[in-house]
Formats: C-alpha cells, structure tokens, sequence
C-alpha cells in the first residue's frame, strides 16, 4: 500500500489528531473525583474524613495519569520515526486511540472497587486494559515499522529491533499482571506500574554513531 504523502504534512496531522484523544482521555479521569455530600451540620472533621475516604479514586487517578502520560510520550516518539503514513497505519493507530479511549471505564471501576472484596476483578480488568493497548502499540509497529514500510530511511536496524522488542516483552508481563491480580490486586497493579520503568527509559531517537549510521536495504 501506498503512502499518502511524502511531506511530513501527514504525519504531522496524524499525530495532531492523536494529541487530541490522548488529551480528551486523560482529562476524563478526573471525573472519577466526586465531591462528598455532606449535611449542612458536618463539621471540619467531617469534611476531612470524606474527603480522606477518596484515597481509591485519587490512587487510580495517579496510576492511570502516568501511565497515559507515558504512552503519549512514546507515541509522540514513534511518530518521529515515520517518514509517511499510509491507511494500513492509519487504522492500527485508530485501535490504539480506541483502547485509550476506554482507559476511563476500567480507572472509574478499579476506584469503585478497590477497597472491596470485588478488588480482584476490577485490578483484573484494568491491567487488561493495557494488554490491549499493547496490543495496540506492537500493531503500530507492524504496520509502519516491518520490513521497514514507513520508517524514515537513515534510522538503524537495531534502533528499530529494539523497539519491536520493548513493545513485544511488555505483552507477557501486562498478561501476568492480569493473572497475578486475581490472587492480589495490588500487586497485580504493581506490575503494571513497574513498565513504568521500561516505556520512560525507552528511546526513539537513535543515539551517538548509530544516528549517522546507514540503515539496511
């Protein structure tokens, strides 16, 4: 399949449109936050316990804050690596906008039941989430980067294996939180947060002689 243009023009609005979701998700979670109906007489006391018993809400707020944040940050830096962009891309990077999209739902449940004996389930259905959306990203990355269809040409083999290789360890390690937070939520929660580590460290942009270096035909 053909690119559309060579310009940059279209990954330019690709990533734009992008940008958008990835604003619109992360500024949905907020809304998780309620504030507390109290009576006219509640005092200060009160108030500060209500507001204290928001801790699960305020705990999903952070994990998937961060978490967004960080996918933005790689999908900002994977687009610096396409040349063009052609419908086969588009529409793998329309199923990972879908996933973040979703990423609300599964934040609103895991505050709602957390602190319940349904806690299992809901850290279970959240870590899910993000198997998704790594199916997502290893979709983004065959669809532009194989065989090396839309990548811009003076970008290294390597760089590129390393990234494929990033995005297709994180899959095993998202399932197994899935399967670790039907035994504890935390620490199935746990784990996910632990990729942290992987996707900040994780770098687009090629480094030192291999970003001069010649790419492979």
């Amino acid at each position: 399949m053909k690119g559309l243009r060579t310009d940059g023009k279209a990954t330019d609005r690709v990533e734009a449109f992008s940008d958008g979701i990835f604003s619109v998700a992360i500024t949905l979670l907020i809304l998780e936050f309620k504030v507390p109906e109290l009576p006219d007489a509640a005092g200060n006391a009160d108030l500060l316990a209500a507001l204290s018993g928001l801790w699960p809400s305020a705990l999903a707020l952070v994990i998937s804050f961060f978490t967004v944040l960080i996918m933005w940050v790689n999908h900002h830096g994977f687009f610096e690596l396409l040349a063009d962009v052609d419908p086969r891309l588009l529409f793998a990077n329309g199923f990972l906008l879908l996933m973040i999209t979703v990423v609300p739902f599964p934040t609103a449940v895991l505050a709602r039941y957390v602190k319940s004996q349904s806690a299992n389930a809901a850290a279970a259905v959240y870590c899910g989430t993000y198997v998704a959306i790594n199916v997502g990203y290893n979709l983004l990355w065959y669809s532009s980067a194989h065989n090396r269809r839309l990548i811009k040409p003076e970008i290294p083999d390597a760089h590129l294996r390393k990234i494929r290789n990033a995005y297709l360890l994180a899959f095993p390690v998202y399932v197994s939180a899935v399967a670790v937070s039907f035994l504890t939520a935390y620490a199935g929660l746990a784990i996910c947060m632990a990729l942290w580590v992987l996707w900040a460290r994780l770098r687009y942009a090629p480094e030192g002689d291999a970003a001069n270096g010649q790419a492979k035909a």
